[in-house]
């Protein structure tokens, strides 16, 4: 018989779908044409680190599945498709996995299937650090995504009401041996939050913004009353998110995620200071939607239109990218002047 634990897993898959929707947020910032380039589009290296983590492309397939048959399916599926594309891949929360064995399996599938691949484990902060560590030996995980994520526990109706996210992130980064990649789950990160979690001993953060999966919509629809959509826009979007993380003086490496669905979203969020992208519900989406091949075929044209974005900035590095002004709008003018942030 199937666990609550386990059929939540695929509530989640099956809501994400059901509220998928395209946003604008990245259209509120954009480039500066450049005519006059300095480099052909072999001379493009978008290769990056996350620390000591090489990734051939700047993207990866962001935390999404895990914990049931049906997932179980999902995960085999996204990690054939990251061996094939060489994208790095995070699996999605092993909390289930550590409570009830017999679903162990729907996680480590992603390395049997990839075995010389990227692959992040994942598990929320309120996890001691035993289990943070059985969480990276179930699937030799090169690093570890440990998510945040209040706002979600307060809405699901099963969710915590009490956190030791500050011990156990402290507890967890000294004692891990991979990296430690600290995650929001689609509400976004301050420059306070940062800054603090900086305190503990924190190198890598993902500020994971508002505008992707909405795991605050998400619970609400689980909730027998659904009485708490008033929260559905909690949070701040990615944009936002990256723009307070450059407000440190000494930034640390940050991740994006959270609504990216093109080449040029990727791209923006580099130019903002992200040294990775994550990418999720658009990957679901296409899972459910596209075969195999298919989505392999949209990640290499995803790949290209990367390269052409940088070879039209002449940036033909990551680092280029880093370097690169974007135009914002008046709102997110604002938006800076309110919080205090230069850019």
């Amino acid at each position: 018989m199937i666990s609550q634990h386990s059929h939540r897993k695929d509530e989640h898959v099956s809501l994400a779908e059901k509220f998928y929707t395209d946003n604008d947020m990245f259209n509120n910032l954009r480039f500066v044409n450049n005519g006059l380039p300095k480099y052909a589009l072999n001379d493009i290296d978008f290769s990056t680190k996350i620390g000591p983590l090489d990734l051939k492309t700047p993207f990866y397939i962001e935390a999404m599945s895990g914990g049931s048959e049906h997932t179980k399916k999902i995960n085999q599926r996204l990690a054939d498709i990251a061996r094939k594309t060489g994208l790095a891949m995070a699996v999605g929360s092993e909390s289930v996995g550590l409570s009830d064995p017999s679903v162990r399996d729907s996680f480590k599938i992603v390395r049997q299937t990839n075995p010389n691949g990227l692959i992040f484990a994942n598990i929320g902060a309120n996890h001691s650090l035993e289990d943070a560590q059985k969480a990276v030996d179930l699937i030799s995980a090169d690093a570890l995504e440990l998510h945040i994520n209040v706002a979600q526990e307060l809405i699901m109706p099963e969710g915590d009401r009490q956190f030791q996210f500050i011990e156990n992130i402290q507890k967890i980064v000294a004692n891990i041996k991979v990296p430690v990649i600290v995650k929001e789950v689609g509400f976004g990160m301050s420059k306070e939050t940062i800054q603090e979690l900086a305190g503990l001993g924190v190198q890598y953060i993902n500020v994971s913004g508002r505008g992707g999966t909405n795991f605050a919509t998400i619970e609400n629809f689980r909730r027998p009353s659904k009485d708490m959509d008033y929260l559905k826009n909690w949070g701040l979007i990615t944009v936002e998110s990256l723009l307070e993380s450059r407000a440190l003086d000494q930034p640390l490496t940050t991740i994006a995620s959270g609504g990216v669905k093109s080449p040029l979203d990727v791209a923006k969020c580099l130019a903002m200071g992200a040294s990775a992208v994550g990418v999720a519900g658009y990957f679901l989406h296409e899972i459910i939607h596209k075969d195999d091949d298919a989505i392999v075929a949209d990640i290499k044209d995803w790949q290209y239109g990367l390269k052409t974005i940088m070879l039209m900035l002449n940036c033909q590095t990551i680092a280029d990218l880093k370097r690169q002004r974007l135009i914002l709008n008046p709102e997110l003018i604002s938006y800076l002047n309110q919080r205090n942030i230069k850019y």
